[in-house]
């Protein structure tokens, strides 16, 4: 017997590190952060456990429990106090992430992102305001008495608002944006408002390739953002495309996009290597909450370990080519890694 390759040499325990091809480091992850303007106290998050939506009041205590772990990073999602079929709230100075901001980012040192998107400050929970759109099956004229009139998100005022939501955040104090809307021409519209207005050095991580996912819903749940009616799917992405993703991805690195996130991170993992091949932009993933709910749910009917699942997945995504987890497992995989590694 030739036993002159033997992997298993490299594979006990005093060598294993030294070989090992993927690290996970605490700085890699990002931790969601849930700022409620609607409470006076902390509101745990039922389908996400661990996780709370806190107060205005209570942001800086939330963020520097995150920072104790080794996190360096946090990205906020507001909850209004109220609202409208616009979403104004999304930019007003006085709102939840802004005051939330400028208290995180003058008391901590955190590298603040803030999710910039318009589902939870809509009373509709569409991710912009909404026009009518004229629409038949048979595709015939719009003046065709069989058309319906159907409600859909008007792109354009869209890209209004968004320049309302990420100047005020700049203006607040975040490090950087994330749009995570998917419509079309909102990183080239974000980067020209951050401009002009004197922001240059905010960077955007673009959402660029967001799925129409089903993971997403302990989410809805803790960001009070479910649509009203309807769904998503003529906005987010058909979770059987992978060259649209390519597409998305080159139009926002040509936009002026500095991240590339996918979401989701688990059942995309192929669009994460993908992406990482064909781009030289830093890459990030979200490990949204539905992956963490259901490993959570696995864990408590005792069929996983669930700090070793948790683990497994992070190195995944991570071998798989992202720089970055937004992750709702941060802090707990964080003060579990090794220092050094």
């Amino acid at each position: 017997m030739d036993l002159t390759h033997r992997p298993r040499r490299l594979r006990q325990d005093r060598v294993r590190g030294l070989v090992s091809e993927t690290s996970l480091e605490p700085t890699d992850l990002i931790a969601p952060v849930f700022v409620d303007a609607t409470t006076d106290e902390r509101v745990p998050i039922e389908s996400m456990p661990g996780h709370e939506r806190v107060p205005i009041d209570e942001a800086v205590a939330r963020v520097e429990d995150v920072l104790e772990t080794g996190v360096e990073a946090v990205m906020l999602f507001g909850i209004p106090e109220s609202k409208d079929p616009e979403g104004t709230r999304a930019w007003a100075d006085d709102g939840v992430i802004q005051e939330a901001l400028r208290r995180i980012t003058s008391e901590t040192d955190a590298y603040v992102i803030t999710d910039v998107c318009l589902c939870e400050y809509t009373d509709h929970g569409h991710c912009g305001p909404l026009e009518e759109e004229l629409r038949s099956e048979g595709g015939v004229a719009e003046d065709d008495p069989g058309c319906e009139p159907t409600l859909t998100v008007d792109n354009d005022a869209t890209l209004e608002a968004l320049e309302k939501i990420v100047t005020s955040h700049a203006r607040a104090g975040a490090d950087m944006v994330a749009p995570s809307g998917m419509m079309d021409g909102m990183v080239g519209t974000i980067r020209e408002a951050l401009d002009d207005a004197g922001y240059e050095h905010v960077p955007i991580m673009s959402y660029a390739a967001k799925y129409e996912s089903a993971f997403y819903g302990p989410f809805r749940d803790a960001a009070d953002g479910a649509p009203s009616f309807g769904n998503r799917r003529h906005y987010q992405m058909d979770p059987a495309n992978t060259r649209e993703a390519l597409r998305e991805v080159r139009l926002d690195a040509e936009q002026g996009a500095d991240v590339m996130m996918v979401k989701p991170a688990l059942p995309y993992l192929d669009i994460v290597s993908a992406v990482r091949r064909e781009f030289d932009h830093p890459v990030a993933a979200y490990n949204v909450s539905g992956e963490y709910a259901m490993l959570h749910a696995a864990a408590e009917k005792g069929w996983l370990d669930l700090e070793e699942v948790a683990l497994e997945s992070l190195l995944s995504i991570k071998r798989a080519g992202a720089d970055l987890i937004l992750t709702y497992f941060a802090e707990d995989v964080a003060q579990r890694l090794p220092v050094g590694r």
